[in-house]
């Protein structure tokens, strides 16, 4: 089974996560924000990852340094739970409809970080969420876990549904890149051998 526990404390952040990545899309999360607990939950569904995250941050002051630091070390614990990386699919996307919304994902399992952003969002908050959060949330997640992310918008006008597409569309496509390839027969799927 991969699977990784990461345990992240600073001054502004206590966070413990639990990843599994051949899970059924169990989870228990706490982020401190109801809508992004909501956006995690949608990640472990669609990604059949079994997530487990407890976040005690400095929500006073706002959600930043949290959703920043949830994106660490979740990053971390991808990282992890994938080790070497041999014998998985490595690449998927998908364009996937939440309701008018229409986001493209595309994702590549590397080794490196990289992630196009190209999604707006039409207010600046979906509940006691800033939106420009989740592309910090995005750019810590690919920062630590070493992959390509590629989001593209494509239609989309109520930022609920827009960013809902968004962590629906990356739990899809990460169960596909994470996903056994069996014609690989184990092996790293890269021409150099190493990811």
């Amino acid at each position: 089974m991969r699977i990784a526990e990461i345990k992240r404390t600073t001054s502004e952040t206590d966070i413990s996560i639990k990843l599994n990545l051949d899970g059924s899309g169990k989870y228990n999360i706490s982020s401190g924000s109801g809508f992004l607990d909501h956006m995690l939950q949608l990640l472990a569904v669609h990604g059949r990852l079994d997530l487990d995250i407890d976040c005690k941050g400095d929500t006073h002051v706002d959600m930043h340094h949290s959703a920043e630091d949830i994106g660490i070390a979740l990053g971390d614990a991808l990282a992890k739970a994938l080790g070497d990386k041999a014998g998985i699919c490595r690449y998927a996307d998908i364009l996937l409809p939440m309701d008018e919304a229409l986001i493209m994902c595309a994702l590549d399992v590397s080794g490196r970080s990289y992630l196009n952003y190209d999604v707006v969002t039409y207010t600046d908050k979906v509940g006691d969420f800033d939106c420009e959060l989740v592309k910090e949330f995005m750019l810590a997640l690919v920062r630590r876990s070493g992959i390509t992310l590629h989001f593209k918008m494509f239609a989309g006008e109520n930022s609920h549904h827009i960013i809902e597409a968004v962590f629906k569309s990356l739990g899809r496509t990460l169960r596909a890149a994470v996903s056994t390839d069996i014609s690989l027969g184990g092996a790293i799927p890269s021409s150099k051998g190493v990811l």
